[in-house]
C-alpha cells in the first residue's frame, strides 16, 4: 500500500517534552507508518498510508493530548497568525511578571516590616502566579497526566507551593505566632522565578519564530504566471498552475522563469545561480534545459513544458528543505532530561521530610514539618538549573555577535565544538563569488593599448556575454568607450564581432580566434594553458588576424581561505569542498587552498545527500554555504552556517551566518562553542552541586548532630545566591578570548 510523507504544524509545543509527547502519539495512530516532531519549528513529519489514516482522527488524537494540529489547507498561514499570537502574549507576560516582581523583591529585602507588607506582596504576586504564569501550571498538568516531569514541573511546583505557603502565612499569621514562630513569606521567590523562565522562553520563541522564512522566500521565488505560446501563435498570460506538460511558454528578457522545461526557439543567457550557485549566467540554445526560478537575462526564448507544479527543481529543492529541517530529532534539552528524575525525587525527599518530622513530634510539629517540606521545595528551585544554560547560551551569542557571528539557536552553539567534518562551497564561500579579470596580458605597445582600450570598453558594453562585464570593470571608470561600431555580430559560444573603419576587431574565446584567421603565437598558447589549469577562463581580443590581448577571468579565491582551512585541518577537522561547477575549475581551486576532498557538478539535492551520506557514518557535519542552492544541504548539516554576503534564504536556512564573510571566522565559532559549553557544564555542576548539599541540610539532616534547622528564608536566600553563581560563572565568557 502506498504511503505519503507531509508535514502538519503542532500546535502548543513549549519544551522538548512536549515534542516527545506528540510524537508517541502520532506513533501509535492507525495508517501512521512513522512519525518525527521537530520542536525547533513545531512542526510534524508524518507518513501515512492515506486509505487508512483519517487525518481527522489524528488530530483529535493529538488534541486529546494537550496539543492541537493543523491539517487544513493554508495552515502553515494559521500557524504563523499562532505564532505572532503567541509571542506577543509572551512579551507581554514577561513585562507584567518583570514589573510586578521589582517592588516584591525591594519589599521582601529591605521593607519587610512596614505595615501590610505581606498583604501588598500578595496583591501583586497573585497575578504573577495566576495569569502571568500560567502556561506553567498548565503544561505541567499536561505533563503530569502522561506521568512526565519537564521544567514546567519544576517551576509550577516550586512556585505554586510557594505561594500557597505565603498565601495561608498572610491569611492565618495567629496559626505561627500562636506557636511561638513567625508568619514567613516567600513571594518574591514566586514573582522572580517566573518572571526569569518567561524571559528566556520570550527569547526563545522569538528565535523559533523565523524559522519559517526560508521557506516562504523560496516559495516567492516562482512567478505566479506564465505566457502560453497558444498554436495559433497568441501569447496568453495564464496562472503557473494551469500550464500542462508539453505547453509552449515564451520568457522574455529579465522574466523568472516559471517551470522546468526545455528550448524550442531562441537563444539567451540564463542566471542559474539559485539551482547551481554559479555566479556566471548560462547559455541557453535549443536543446538546453531550463528550471523554475532562475532568471533571464537579455535574449528571448520559447520552452516546451517539462515538469509543473511539485515536479520542477525549484518546488523539489522547496519539499527537501522542509523535510531536512523537520526530520531532525527533537532536541533533548539536558535540564528536561534531568527535570525528569529530579522533580519526583525532591517530591518524595519533601514528603519524607515531612512524614519523619510528623512521627519525631516535639513542640509546634506541624509548623516545624511544614516549615521543612517548605525548605526542600524552596531550595530546590530550578532557578539556578533554569539559568544554567541559557546565561551562557546568551553570553556566548553575545561574545559571537562582538567576533562578527550571528547566532540563531542554542543548538548549533552546543554542537559546533563536535564537529568532525566541515563541508564547503565554492562559489562565494572559498571563493569572493562574482567573475573579475584575474591576469591581463596586451601584446601591442603602450600607445596602441591606450588606443584599443576605448574600443574594447566600447565592444564589450554592447555585448550580452555576462564576462564582458568583467572585462568592461577590469578597464576602469576612466577608460572612455568608443562610440557604437560600424556593425555588430553576437556569435553564440564564442563571442562577438564589430567593425569600425572596415577593421574587425573580435572579442571572445579560443575558438572565434581560429574561425577569424587570428595567428597565436605558441609562447601565448602556453600562457592560456596555464590560466585554464588555474581555473580562469580565457578571452581573447584580435584586430583582424592580429592578436593585441589575453584576459584571464576567474572567480577569485578569498585571500583568507586556504589560512582557515590549514586552521581547521590543525584542530583534527576534515574539509571538503563541494561545487556546481566542473571539475576542472573544483580540482584547481581544491588545489589552491589546500583540500584533498571535493566534488564538483553537484545539484543541491547532491550536496544534501553528500551531507547524508557523512552523517551515516557517524560524522558530525558542518556546511557553510552562501545562496540558494546550498539551502538544502544547510538544512540537512548538524551545524549550518551561512556567509553574510549571500542569499537571505541561506541566511535563514543557516543557525549561524558570519557576517564578514571570513572563512577564518568559522573557526572562531568552533572555538566559541568549546567555551560556552564548558560553561554550561560548570553551571549545571554547581548547581547540582548547590541542590546535592542544600536539599539534605533543608531536610535537617544536621539537626540531630548540631541542632541546626534551615530557616526557609534562608534557603530562599540560597537559591537567590546559586542564580548569581550561575550568572556570574556565565558572564566570564565575556573576557575569554576566542581567536586561535
Amino acid at each position: 500500500m502506498t504511503t505519503i510523507k507531509k508535514s502538519f504544524p503542532v500546535i502548543g509545543l513549549s519544551c522538548a517534552s512536549c515534542a516527545a509527547n506528540v510524537e508517541s502519539t502520532l506513533k501509535v495512530q492507525t495508517g501512521v507508518k512513522s512519525a518525527s516532531v521537530n520542536f525547533a519549528d513545531s512542526t510534524a513529519w508524518i507518513e501515512f498510508q492515506p486509505e487508512v489514516a483519517d487525518l481527522s482522527a489524528i488530530k483529535s488524537a493529538v488534541q486529546s493530548a494537550g496539543y492541537d494540529m493543523l491539517v487544513e489547507e493554508e495552515s502553515r498561514l494559521v500557524q504563523e497568525e499562532i505564532k505572532k499570537t503567541h509571542l506577543s502574549e509572551l512579551r507581554h507576560n514577561t513585562i507584567g511578571a518583570s514589573v510586578l516582581a521589582l517592588p516584591v523583591v525591594i519589599i521582601a529585602m529591605l521593607l519587610m516590616h512596614m505595615p501590610y507588607a505581606h498583604w501588598i506582596m500578595l496583591v501583586l504576586t497573585t497575578p504573577v502566579v495566576a495569569w502571568y504564569g500560567r502556561s506553567f501550571f498548565i503544561n505541567a498538568f499536561r505533563q503530569a497526566k502522561h506521568g512526565k516531569a519537564n521544567m514546567d514541573t519544576l517551576v509550577a511546583l516550586s512556585t505554586g507551593i510557594a505561594y500557597l505557603f505565603s498565601l495561608f502565612s498572610t491569611l492565618f499569621p495567629q496559626f505561627w505566632t500562636n506557636r511561638g514562630q513567625e508568619p514567613h513569606v516567600y513571594f518574591e521567590s514566586s514573582t522572580v522565578i517566573i518572571a526569569f523562565i518567561l524571559l528566556g522562553r520570550m527569547l526563545e520563541e522569538r528565535a523559533k519564530s523565523n524559522t519559517s522564512s526560508a521557506i516562504k522566500k523560496l516559495i516567492g521565488m516562482q512567478p505566479n504566471t506564465a505566457c502560453v505560446v497558444q498554436p495559433d501563435g497568441e501569447v496568453t498570460e495564464v496562472s503557473v498552475e494551469r500550464v500542462n506538460v508539453g505547453d509552449s511558454v515564451l520568457v522574455k528578457p529579465g522574466d523568472k522563469i516559471p517551470l522546468d522545461g526545455e528550448v524550442v526557439s531562441g537563444t539567451s543567457f540564463v542566471d542559474e545561480s539559485t539551482i547551481t550557485g554559479e555566479p556566471v549566467p548560462v547559455e541557453k540554445a535549443q536543446g538546453d534545459n531550463v528550471f523554475a526560478g532562475t532568471i533571464n537575462q537579455k535574449g528571448s526564448f520559447v520552452f516546451e513544458a517539462k515538469k509543473v507544479g511539485a515536479e520542477t527543481l525549484l518546488s523539489q529543492i522547496i519539499k527537501m528543505v522542509q523535510l531536512a529541517q523537520g526530520s531532525k530529532p527533537p532536541v533533548q534539552h539536558l535540564v528536561d532530561k534531568i527535570a525528569s528524575v529530579f522533580v519526583p525525587v525532591v517530591l518524595a525527599i519533601a514528603v519524607l521530610s515531612f512524614v519523619v518530622w510528623m512521627t519525631i513530634g516535639g513542640e509546634s510539629v506541624l509548623p516545624q514539618a511544614l516549615l521543612v517540606m517548605v525548605s526542600v521545595l524552596v531550595i530546590a528551585c530550578p532557578c539556578a538549573l533554569g539559568l544554567a544554560t541559557p546565561t551562557a547560551i546568551m553570553v556566548g551569542m553575545g561574545k559571537g555577535a562582538e567576533n562578527g557571528i550571528l547566532i540563531k539557536d542554542a543548538e548549533s552553539l552546543e554542537l559546533a565544538h563536535t564537529i568532525n567534518v566541515v563541508v564547503l562551497d565554492k562559489t562565494g564561500t572559498v571563493t569572493e563569488g562574482k567573475p573579475v579579470v584575474t591576469n591581463a596580458e596586451w601584446v601591442v605597445a603602450e600607445e596602441e593599448k591606450l588606443d584599443l582600450e576605448p574600443i574594447l570598453h566600447a565592444i564589450e558594453t554592447q555585448s550580452e556575454h555576462p564576462l564582458a562585464e568583467a572585462v568592461v570593470a577590469s578597464l576602469g571608470k576612466s577608460t572612455e568607450p568608443y562610440t557604437a561600431p560600424d556593425a555588430f555580430e553576437s556569435i553564440p559560444g564564442k563571442g562577438v564581432r564589430a567593425t569600425y573603419d572596415k577593421i574587425v576587431f573580435s572579442v571572445g574565446n579560443q575558438k572565434l580566434m581560429d574561425d577569424g584567421g587570428v595567428e597565436i603565437p605558441t609562447s601565448t598558447l602556453a600562457l592560456m594553458e596555464q590560466w585554464q589549469r588555474e581555473a580562469k577562463t580565457v578571452v581573447c581580443f584580435a584586430r583582424d588576424k592580429e592578436l593585441v590581448a589575453l584576459f584571464g577571468i576567474a572567480d577569485k579565491i578569498k585571500s583568507t581561505s586556504a589560512k582557515a582551512i590549514a586552521d581547521l585541518q590543525r584542530r583534527g577537522i576534515e574539509v571538503c569542498l563541494l561545487t556546481g561547477d566542473n571539475e576542472h575549475t573544483a580540482q584547481a581551486v581544491a588545489r589552491m587552498v589546500g583540500v584533498t576532498s571535493y566534488k564538483s557538478g553537484l545539484l543541491p539535492s547532491e550536496k544534501a545527500d553528500f551531507i547524508h551520506g557523512l552523517q551515516a557514518q557517524g560524522k558530525v557535519v558542518a556546511m557553510v554555504g552562501d545562496g540558494i542552492n546550498d539551502s538544502q544541504a544547510l538544512a540537512q548539516a548538524d551545524v549550518s552556517i551561512a556567509m553574510g554576503a549571500g542569499s537571505d534564504i541561506a541566511m535563514d536556512v543557516a543557525k549561524m551566518t558570519i557576517i564578514s564573510s571570513d572563512l577564518q571566522t568559522v573557526v572562531k565559532a568552533i572555538r566559541l562553542s568549546a567555551l560556552t559549553v564548558r560553561s554550561i557544564r560548570q553551571n549545571l555542576f554547581w548547581a547540582f552541586v548547590y541542590n546535592v548539599i542544600g536539599i539534605p541540610i533543608a531536610a535537617g539532616v544536621l539537626y540531630p548532630v548540631w541542632g541546626f534547622l534551615l530557616n526557609p528564608m534562608i534557603a530562599g536566600a540560597a537559591m537567590a545566591l546559586s542564580s548569581v553563581s550561575v550568572v556570574s560563572n556565565s558572564l566570564r565568557l565575556k573576557s575569554k578570548n576566542i581567536e586561535q
